[in-house]
């Protein structure tokens, strides 16, 4: 015997009418007649029996009844228990910037701990914006947080989240005040690495200007940038959430110059065929709160 075929014995035996039964659970009338002689043959005795045009339970039909109610009631129990959801296992593999990851990330990342518990985080570190697009494209990321201007994305799923300011900073002891964009040429720049989209930013539009400096340092952190700005090495380019603090609180200054405005914005980026787990709806829905936020931003 199955559980269907308790089910339907179940239907028949209180409201003792087939044609009843099999509307009920949407089965042909001969369907119900069908299941009611298997459990009858496989028991060994008649559940039912007709007195006329009334259609009553045997003994053994009153006693089948009992336990076929609690056969039901074990068997929609086991099903519960084995869909109960679990709290939710596994890994998310992000790609960040190493700005996002210091100055932006912890907080999303305090919370999503505190409901996915048990849900491992794994960090790569996003040198390009491309680099990046690509790994996510091969499946070597779940999500990524990249610094860009908005274009058309194919086959990624991109959401703006805010867009970036950007400061020239330089030791508190640097001689001047102001920097023309003649001025740079004597500057030692101090730059992340090649394919960083600020950098391709900052050094476009001194190409555009005519600006070549010739001396240059390049550097895989930003921290390593600003230790070097504070000790005078030379002048560069952050965002503004990397050097805010220090600026504030007299580790730095800020040189004002003009520059071209920023085009810049922090993405989060996803491949749309990516199956969206709890977690990683949850992770994307936790980062559009919290970058989104006044308070996150002005902080």
């Amino acid at each position: 015997m199955d559980i269907k075929q308790l089910i339907t014995f179940k239907h028949a035996a209180e409201n003792l009418n087939f044609t009843q039964t099999a509307k009920i659970l949407n089965f042909a009338q001969s369907s119900v007649t069908a299941q009611i002689k298997a459990l009858e043959d496989e028991i060994g005795k008649p559940l039912f029996e007709r007195l006329g045009k009334r259609l009553i339970l045997t003994e053994a039909g009153h006693h089948f009844k009992l336990y076929t109610e609690k056969m039901i009631k074990l068997s929609n129990e086991a099903i519960m228990a084995v869909n109960v959801e679990e709290e939710p296992t596994g890994t998310l593999i992000i790609g960040a910037q190493e700005s996002q990851c210091t100055y932006r990330l912890p907080p999303i990342l305090k919370e999503f701990k505190a409901a996915f518990p048990k849900v491992k985080l794994v960090f790569k570190p996003a040198i390009s914006d491309e680099l990046a697009r690509k790994h996510l494209m091969e499946g070597l990321l779940d999500i990524a947080f990249i610094m860009d201007i908005s274009k058309p994305e194919g086959s990624l799923r991109v959401e703006q989240l805010i867009k970036e300011e950007f400061r020239l900073v330089t030791a508190l002891n640097h001689p001047k005040t102001f920097l023309s964009l003649d001025d740079l040429k004597d500057e030692t720049l101090l730059l992340t690495e090649t394919g960083c989209s600020y950098r391709i930013m900052f050094e476009e539009f001194l190409q555009s200007a005519g600006v070549y400096p010739l001396d240059k340092i390049e550097f895989s952190s930003i921290e390593a940038i600003k230790q070097c700005v504070i000790a005078g090495l030379g002048v560069a380019l952050l965002p503004e959430m990397v050097v805010k603090k220090d600026i504030k609180e007299g580790r730095m200054k800020e040189l004002p110059w003009k520059g071209a405005e920023s085009s810049l914005f922090t993405q989060i980026a996803w491949h749309k065929d990516k199956r969206m787990t709890p977690p990683l709806e949850a992770f994307i829905n936790l980062t559009r709160t919290i970058f989104l936020s006044n308070d996150h931003i002005s902080s």
